[in-house]
């Protein structure tokens, strides 16, 4: 599984690559039981408490391209040492952000360390797939992703024991520091260790196989640029529909001027449309690939659907059992949750390397459609098919992964940092769940990750028609 044709073996450099799996796993872990701890310590809606998701996604949305541009220039090496300083760094932020003690603080803190994450995610995702034959790619980044899902069983162990465990008053908030600085001193000894070990700098095959020339760089047609534009109008739109509540509550979180909110707002809209057409255009060869940029997409909404379940877990398990306490909620989505979600790992790297890994990822979406919709009908049965569900959703995003770069080749740096930025998803998808909460109940929420689900079981049956079509497209270009 780690030897490569030439004979070399990248068993040592995976098991490192795995420990960073584990610590962004724990540190998102951490971030699912703030929601409700900022709610009950800074007097906050379940609105406004998705704002911890919502700086943590958006810090992978800004990051993402810099992070793969800093992996192209520096390796995954130095990609994997400046992702590390900045988790370090936010960190640490948590110290004076208690002494502090206001919401933008906090936030501030989960997106230095998001950022750092991102760097992190966008190298060891694709490094965890070529670190051996292709063909087992997918395997491979299940199996790490397993350690991801020990970390999430942690976080949220660990950290309840601190959050919830603490005083109340002006105190609240003292919990926080433990086991934040806990995390920046093992991500120090991690820096140490990663400096001073060979980190190998590979490359993806490429399996369709086009022309090495790197002159040729494909160019949309007039005609392609014109569809360019309109899809890219519909996408900001769609977005700009999810996102502008979140800057509406950024902005006055922040006490910022009400009256330069709508030119901003719709000035950003602006930059992120021409950027994004500049994007697409200048790298057509790897957008015009289908499978690639529908995995984009359907990252964007496992990734939505995955949050916005790990978000409100405590919120609905307290919603449909009042004899349970919030610490003793915490630790039923670390002790069970986040177990049947490492469990689901494990069996689905081996249910993987025996199946094809899109039927694989159709079969356990459609489980997870069945199950978050009896989720919706709420009281124990509702709460058993959430249980469920992280069982049915673990090998989603690590699958969507190699599914979508398969192929890419010299693409793959880049691709991989695009589809690390579509986990801007899990922005959108909490302060949407809670404001339906708000007014309606927590149960009517779960509407939003039920219908992502029934688009990423859709990928997972067509993927394999549109990686045959992009083969036979980039064979016809070469």
């Amino acid at each position: 599984m780690f030897r490569t044709a030439d004979g070399r073996n990248f068993a040592v450099p995976f098991v490192l690559i795995t420990s960073l799996f584990l610590l962004w796993g724990f540190c998102n872990g951490m971030i699912d039981i703030l929601n409700k701890h900022f709610q009950d310590t800074l007097r906050i809606n379940k609105e406004q408490s998705g704002l911890v998701q919502a700086a943590n996604y958006l810090a992978y949305f800004l990051m993402a391209i810099p992070a793969g541009l800093i992996a192209k220039r520096f390796g995954y090496k130095g990609g994997i040492l400046v992702g590390l300083t900045l988790i370090a760094g936010g960190a640490f932020w948590f110290i004076p952000a208690v002494h502090i003690g206001t919401y933008w603080a906090f936030l501030l803190g989960l997106f230095v360390i998001a950022a750092g994450m991102t760097c992190l995610e966008t190298i060891a995702n694709p490094y965890a797939t070529v670190l051996g034959p292709p063909e087992s790619g997918p395997t491979r980044i299940n199996i790490a992703q397993t350690t991801n899902g020990l970390g999430w069983i942690l976080g949220p162990i660990v950290g309840g024991y601190f959050v919830f465990s603490g005083t109340d008053g002006a105190g609240a908030n003292a919990g926080l520091t433990t086991p934040y600085v806990g995390i920046g001193v093992f991500v120090v000894l991690l820096l140490v260790i990663f400096a001073v070990s060979n980190v190998p700098d590979l490359h993806a095959e490429d399996e369709s196989r086009r022309a090495e020339s790197g002159n040729n760089r494909l160019n949309p047609t007039g005609r392609q640029q014109a569809g360019i534009a309109i899809v890219l109008a519909a996408v900001c739109g769609l977005l700009y529909f999810f996102i502008a509540p979140i800057l509406q509550l950024l902005w006055t979180l922040l006490q910022m001027n009400e009256a330069l909110f709508r030119p901003v707002k719709y000035g950003l809209l602006v930059v992120a449309y021409v950027a994004a057409f500049l994007v697409v255009s200048r790298n057509w060869d790897l957008f015009r690939r289908k499978h690639f940029t529908l995995g984009v997409a359907t990252q964007f909404l496992y990734v939505a659907a995955q949050t916005g379940i790990f978000s409100f877990f405590v919120n609905y398990v307290l919603e449909n059992d009042p004899g349970v306490t919030r610490l003793q909620a915490s630790r039923w989505l670390g002790a069970v949750g986040f177990v049947l979600f490492m469990v689901g790992r494990m069996c689905g790297s081996a249910v993987i390397s025996q199946f094809k890994p899109e039927r694989v990822l159709t079969a356990y979406s459609v489980m997870n459609v069945v199950l978050v919709a009896i989720t919706m009908g709420g009281g124990k049965t509702g709460m058993y098919a959430m249980f469920a569900s992280f069982f049915f959703m673990s090998v989603g995003f690590p699958t969507i992964f190699a599914l979508g770069i398969r192929g890419l080749g010299e693409h793959t740096k880049f691709g991989s940092s695009l589809i690390v930025m579509s986990i801007v998803g899990g922005a959108i998808t909490p302060p949407f769940m809670g404001h339906i909460a708000d007014q309606h109940s927590m149960r009517i929420g779960f509407v939003v990750p039920l219908i992502c689900f029934v688009f990423v079981a859709l990928y997972g049956a067509i993927w394999a028609k549109l990686s045959r079509q992009d083969a036979t497209a980039v064979a016809d270009a070469s």
